[in-house]
């Protein structure tokens, strides 16, 4: 019997799917008993974290604490854990990673919905940690597609009939703005000193000094991109547009 909560996150302000997928990759929420030590092991390279406000984490410990009092405390966000499809099961050291008891399938990576609000139907897509064996391949594109999908679908096709979705990156994480621009988010906005980063977390600043008598000193600021979509956009072709990207090889 594992160590780790088996506790499903029930405290999402909007209802959980127990599974999104589509023949290349299925995601399904995190439960720490099930998956923590799997996302762990593939998520050693510290350069994953590298634009992110969180991580890496030191142990599984680490990573349990963080989705209780960062994800599982607040009904804004949700953690979902990415498998990919296409990996052969009888070789997953090919893509640097094991099998999952829980599905039968190799974890792919993470993402969530953040700043969630079920009352001004609007979301974000974030905690978005692709594992390098899994980046620049199908992965990416997939997962964000299928949580669009979610977000906008009305209820009566199964989704949560969303009116915005909204993407936040660190300015300087290219490669995370051109996947949201690539999936049809549209820049709206620069947000200057968008957030404090913890000292170890420098290769994220935005390059400006703070002011003398700053309350955080040594704590560089970070920049952030801005995008969205809404749902009269996907509504009038960005489905579409969106489905072929999906459905790229490469």
């Amino acid at each position: 019997m594992s160590q780790y909560s088996s506790e499903r996150d029930t405290n999402f302000c909007l209802p959980v799917p127990n599974v999104l997928e589509n023949d290349r990759i299925k995601i399904v929420p995190f439960i720490p008993s099930e998956h923590i030590e799997e996302v762990f092991e593939a998520s050693q390279d510290d350069r994953l974290w590298s634009y992110l406000p969180f991580g890496p984490f030191k142990s599984c410990a680490d990573l349990e604490n963080f989705w209780e009092n960062r994800i599982h405390a607040r009904d804004t966000e949700v953690l979902l854990v990415i498998f990919d499809k296409t990996t052969s099961s009888a070789n997953p050291k090919e893509a640097g990673s094991k099998i999952s008891s829980e599905s039968g399938l190799v974890v792919a990576g993470l993402i969530g919905y953040i700043n969630s609000s079920a009352i001004d139907l609007c979301t974000e897509i974030g905690l978005v940690v692709i594992f390098p064996a899994f980046q620049r391949t199908h992965v990416a594109s997939n997962a964000v597609g299928l949580l669009m999908h979610h977000a906008f679908n009305l209820p009566e096709k199964g989704g949560w009939g969303l009116r915005r979705v909204q993407w936040q990156a660190n300015m300087i994480n290219t490669n995370s703005v051109r996947l949201a621009e690539r999936m049809g988010f549209q820049r709206e906005a620069t947000l200057r000193w968008a957030r404090v980063l913890p000292p170890e977390k420098a290769i994220g600043s935005n390059g400006r000094p703070e002011r003398r008598g700053d309350p955080r000193p040594g704590c560089p600021g970070r920049d952030s991109a801005l995008l969205a979509v809404y749902w009269d956009d996907w509504e009038n072709g960005l489905q579409e547009k969106v489905d072929q990207v999906m459905a790229r090889i490469k």
